[in-house]
This record gives C-alpha cells, structure tokens and sequence, in this order.
C-alpha cells in the first residue's frame, strides 16, 4: 500500500484524524468492540435491576408456597383453654372501620356526635341487637360469624364506637370464665333477650303478613263510632308487633323517652310516617287499614305517653 508523505494512507484527504494503517486498524476494532461492550453493560444492567412487572415474582419462595398450599386448613384449639377476647377498639379495627371510619353507605361516622345521637338515644341494648342481628345495609355481625367474635366482643365495640360519639355506656358483663364457647361469649341475659327480640321480629313479620283489612272507613257525613276504639283495634292487630317491645328500633308502647324524639314533630308529619312508612316500618305497618284508621292508632299510642 502506497503512502502519502506524511506517513497516512495513500488517498487520505489532508486533515483526517486517521494518518497511519495502525490507526485505521484501531478505528475497525473500535467500531466493532464499542457497541458490543455497550450492549453488554445494558444487558447486566437490566438483569440486576429490581423488577415490578406482572409475573416478575411468580418464581419467589412466597409465591410458590401460595400457589402449593392447601385449600382446606386445620386449626386446633384447646377447648379447655381460657377465651382472650380482643378489646372494642380491636374489634372496630377489622370489622367496623370499613364503614364507620368513613361514614360508606349511610353508616354513623366515628367520633362524629351528630351521626351518633340519634343512635345513643335508642340505648345500648338496641344498638347492641341492632350490631348483631343487621340493619339496612349493615350486614349482622358486620359480616363476621359468632366462631370470629362473640356476642360480647361485638358489643365492645358498640360501646367503643357509642363512647367516641358522645354516650357514656358501660361495657356489656363479660361472660362467665366457665361459659362453652359455643355461647359466643354472650352473658345468658344478653343471649335470652337476642333471642326474644329475634322472637318478636319474627312474630311482626307474621302479624303483618296475616293482617286483616281493617274496617273500611264510614259513609261521608257519618262520624266513626269511636275512633279511640278502632285505633286500639289497629294497634292491636298490627302496630303492637314492633310497638310493644321495641322491635327494630320502633317506639315502644307507653315509654315516654322512645316517644320524645318523635313528639318534637308536627302531628301531621307523624302521620305521614305511619301511613308512609319510614325506616325499617313498612307503610301504615304493612297493612290496608284506612288514613283514618291509621292516625286513629297513632293517636292511641301517641295518648298513652301523655
């Protein structure tokens, strides 16, 4: 190969940065070992990062164990042992927070005394039923079972969340150190007075179902005979279900305190509850008794609180 005078290749143009054979040669090798050294840095570098993408970790011992772990599991506990009940603020924590917290689906906002008034004012008993046996869309139990927490342990929370909210109610007795499990914890006062309540609603589900119609009303022109009489009748066949103790959150019969909230209304618009129905309360208690009859039971219980 010719040389031109300065040393460089024959036919390279002055000023180039490549002046001898030894320099061409290097440049080639360059070309050729820079790129490959460039895609192999790229290529430890990906491999040793941490990667998030889908399926990145269906190789790790966690995931294994997940994936191979039996579907049906076993726990054995000592029947014999003593029960170490979780503490209200626990219970609200993975059961009742889920609403509560937020106040989701209507449900009363913790610490929020506004919310909890009307609630508190019913009592804990009713609060405590109410935790228990579902309201609205409040599941019974708040979606647990009796074998995740005992009938007293749900009432430790009631009593927590009622406390955050302005009441000063007392926690329900805790069950006897010798109670079965079985009881789900409850005191037997407590379990007697669920299942009787339980009882009652069954025994309103039915009055309702069954109700007759009640008289039909009287001619224009003619005065009822005595409209006490008929509202008594009414009450009786239909109203007393829920209205006598209390069922559902209904205002029982002659207690002055259930009926206070409810006389701070305007008569018509206590009415228009009974004949339209409000909460758990079907219109005019699911039966087809007249207006007129309706308000006539309304006054009968209305009169045995004044």
């Amino acid at each position: 190969m010719s040389e031109a005078p300065n040393g460089a290749p024959h036919g390279t143009p002055p000023g180039a940065p490549i002046k001898t054979p030894g320099q061409l040669i290097a440049a080639v090798v360059a070309g050729f070992a820079v790129p490959i050294a460039i895609i192999a840095l790229l290529a430890y570098y990906v491999d040793n990062t941490t990667r998030t993408g889908a399926g990145t970790d269906e190789l790790a011992p966690a995931a294994v164990a997940r994936r191979i772990a039996p579907i049906a599991q076993l726990t054995v506990r000592d029947a014999s042992a003593p029960r170490v009940y979780k503490t209200g603020e626990q219970v609200f924590q993975a059961v009742c927070s889920a609403c509560h917290a937020s106040g989701a689906a209507g449900a009363p906002k913790f610490g929020n005394a506004s919310d909890w008034a009307p609630r508190i004012a019913q009592g804990f008993d009713t609060l405590w039923h109410t935790a228990l046996t579902g309201k609205g869309a409040m599941p019974p139990r708040g979606g647990t079972s009796p074998d995740d927490y005992s009938d007293y342990e749900i009432g430790l929370a009631v009593a927590y969340m009622a406390n955050h909210g302005g009441a000063h109610f007392q926690d329900p007795p805790k069950p006897a150190a010798n109670a079965p499990q079985s009881a789900s914890g409850a005191a037997a006062s407590a379990q007697a007075a669920a299942s009787q309540a339980t009882a009652q609603a069954a025994a309103a589900i039915a009055a309702i179902g069954s109700a007759q119609p009640a008289p039909a009303p009287p001619a224009a022109g003619q005065q009822s005979a005595d409209a006490s009489q008929a509202g008594k009748a009414l009450f009786q066949q239909v109203c007393q279900a829920c209205h006598v103790a209390g069922v559902l959150g209904a205002p029982r019969f002659g207690n002055k305190a259930d009926w206070a909230p409810r006389l701070k209304d305007p008569i018509d618009k206590i009415y228009n509850y009974a004949l339209h129905g409000k909460g758990a309360m079907p219109p005019r208690g699911g039966s087809n008794a007249s207006d007129a009859d309706v308000k006539a039971a309304v006054d009968y219980m209305i009169g045995a609180v004044k």
